[in-house]
């Protein structure tokens, strides 16, 4: 089943969640522990991110550079069927320009499309470590609408080789990124909601946002979407704070604000445990709020950590 199909059919809000590959070395049963404790609150869907290839240069004898991929993890799409194949569920591959030239995006796809996969994640994914600004693949996307087009060219039967006989047309969901805070390099918010609308005019069908903590920020992000005509579902993406770490990490890594309010509860916890209890009413409080508002689903990011997620979908669903 589609995405939209599955949030059309419903009359409540939905839950789903996001799951990390393992890195190199860890097994299926890795991804299982972390799916199990959540099958319960029956998730709509699950997504499966992806992460590029990252590479170092070690010296060798004289003074030859050797290239070793220092972070590989297991393929996405492996794991999408394997998801499906076990839960009977909805799987949501991530599909990203980075590291991959368009022919390599059309053979994931056709992949996708044989094993019955029917949605994706058009991403244009984040720069590596190595580089100062996003660089696109050689012969690949540099944009993510440019990767929305390719996948709704392939619904079409419109593939790169234009001699295919017969070619058989694709029926993929896509689904694309939103920022109530604005992506961390748009000028500003309405530049980014430009540009997210491209996205939808170019045949996205749904929107999943970056985490935040503030719930009027997501209220006032979708009345700006429904303000300048992206009336496509509008789902909140939320992650509860379990360290005190994340005070400094979320802003960092996430380009997200923290309310006032939460970072000075969490700066009077004398223990790990009392953070990750605020977190986890905070992000209660928040579910809560936003399926009284009315959103078609909340989507959570694990990290692949089941059970702080699972404390809060069996308060709020």
């Amino acid at each position: 089943m589609r995405v939209i199909d599955r949030i059309s059919k419903s009359k409540s809000t939905l839950f789903s969640f996001e799951i990390l590959p393992p890195l190199k070395g860890k097994g299926i049963e890795y991804i299982y522990e972390g799916i199990d404790p959540l099958m319960e609150f029956k998730p709509a869907f699950i997504n499966v991110t992806y992460h590029r290839e990252e590479f170092a240069y070690k010296k060798r004898e004289k003074g030859y550079l050797e290239k070793i991929a220092i972070k590989k993890r297991p393929g996405t799409v492996g794991i999408c069927a394997a998801i499906k194949s076990k839960y009977d569920v909805i799987t949501v591959p991530h599909l990203i320009c980075g590291g991959f030239n368009k022919e390599e995006t059309e053979n994931a796809l056709i992949d996708l499309h044989f094993l019955g996969i029917k949605n994706v994640l058009a991403l244009r994914g984040d720069a590596i470590k190595t580089e100062v600004a996003f660089v696109p693949e050689e012969g690949g996307h540099a944009h993510a609408v440019d990767l929305v087009k390719q996948i709704v060219d392939l619904n079409k039967g419109i593939y790169l080789d234009e001699e295919i006989v017969s070619p058989h047309p694709t029926d993929f969901c896509i689904g694309v990124a939103g920022y109530p805070e604005k992506h961390f390099e748009s000028p500003n918010i309405l530049n980014d909601i430009k540009y997210l609308k491209q996205k939808i005019e170019a045949g996205a069908e749904y929107i999943v946002t970056q985490l935040f903590f503030d719930n009027q920020k997501f209220f006032d992000f979708v009345k700006l979407c429904r303000n300048n005509d992206i009336h496509v579902p509008i789902i909140p993406g939320l992650k509860p704070i379990t360290t005190k770490h994340h005070l400094s990490f979320m802003p960092k890594f996430f380009h997200v604000d923290l309310p006032g309010v939460l970072v000075e509860e969490i700066e009077k916890c004398k223990s790990e445990e009392e953070v990750r209890q605020i977190g986890i009413e905070w992000t209660i409080a928040q579910s809560k709020e936003l399926i009284k508002f009315g959103v078609p689903c909340i989507h959570y990011y694990t990290m692949g950590k089941s059970e702080a997620v699972k404390k809060i979908a069996s308060h709020a669903f």
